[in-house]
């Protein structure tokens, strides 16, 4: 009697075995097959745009400005500003996204309102649209800011009161400014704070503990969020539309206090308010390209410096 129990009880747990191995099998190849997906339509998109703009992609392309209504030329402008763009909107966003963050880890106490306000701003700042940010540049930097720049020291000369690259970019700095500060704080709470508490008990203080420990071990996680930023930032088109951005320069940018032109919006114009949409498609194509490529070179620069501050960390 007691081996037919033994026999039944082996008989129940090898099939409910079975059973498991095949809805892990299942999932495991439901989540293969998604994954299969994603990079499947991430290829066709880049293949697409690699067909479609390899006729125009070229040197010329790249390094002229373009002419006969937009359906002809270059794109040296847009490529300059959107480069400018984003030189500037991360030496803006980056520092105070740092700082913000290492405030929020290291400084404020658990139960602080001030840091709980901050905390529910960000996560306000992450969700809002970004043509919203897009009005908010032109009412504070350009109405307000800039206005009263002019009127106290070019004596109402009309200089800051419009729009330029600076304000683009400050604005473009205010949209990526969640993203850098909610990624560097989750890289400075993986740091332990054994480490922390050894070097307070060292007798070291709390910003050399910052600097000399926490800071070095969490690069990767601040880098990682100027790669978000720099990522998105080059892309954005609705931030800069009343801020800056313009629908055709002869000239590039010679100061801050310039517009200038960008690819995003480059692309969007001739999409949609050129005068021979079909004729542009090439054009259209191989920018997107170039805004790909631009994000890219980029990523890996950003890439390169968090790599090499890690080994010399190391």
């Amino acid at each position: 009697m007691d081996k037919v129990n033994i026999e039944l009880e082996n008989q129940f747990f090898s099939s409910e075995k079975k059973g498991s191995d095949i809805k892990g099998k299942f999932f495991v190849g439901v989540t293969q097959l998604a994954v299969f997906i994603i990079i499947a339509v991430l290829f066709i998109i880049l293949g697409i745009i690699v067909y479609q703009g390899r006729a125009k992609f070229s040197w010329e392309f790249i390094s002229s400005f373009p002419t006969n209504g937009m359906t002809e030329g270059g794109i040296l402008p847009a490529l300059i500003g959107t480069f400018i763009l984003v030189i500037v909107m991360s030496i803006a966003a980056v520092p105070f996204g740092t700082i913000t963050a290492i405030y929020l880890t290291e400084y404020a106490s658990e139960n602080s309102k001030f840091a709980a306000a901050v905390r529910f701003s960000v996560r306000t700042l992450a969700v809002v649209p970004s043509i919203i940010f897009g009005l908010f540049g032109l009412g504070f930097f350009i109405q307000f800011l800039g206005a009263g720049v002019d009127t106290a020291f070019n004596g109402g000369e009309l200089r800051w009161g419009q729009p330029n690259i600076l304000w683009a970019s400050l604005t473009m700095s205010l949209l990526t400014l969640p993203v850098i500060i909610v990624s560097v704080e989750e890289a400075l709470k993986t740091i332990p704070r054994e480490l922390r508490e050894a070097s307070l008990a060292l007798g070291a203080t709390k910003w050399q503990t910052i600097k000399q420990v926490v800071l070095p071990g969490s690069v990767s996680g601040i880098m990682t969020g100027t790669i978000l930023a720099v990522s998105r930032g080059a892309g954005e088109v609705a931030p800069i539309l009343f801020t800056g951005a313009a629908y055709y320069l002869a000239t590039l940018p010679g100061s801050l206090s310039d517009q200038f032109m960008n690819l995003g919006y480059h692309i969007y114009i001739m999409s949609t308010q050129s005068s021979d949409v079909e004729k542009t498609m090439p054009i259209q194509f191989a920018t997107t390209l170039v805004l790909l490529l631009l994000t890219l070179s980029l990523n890996l620069v950003a890439v390169v410096i968090r790599s090499r501050i890690r080994r010399r960390a190391k």
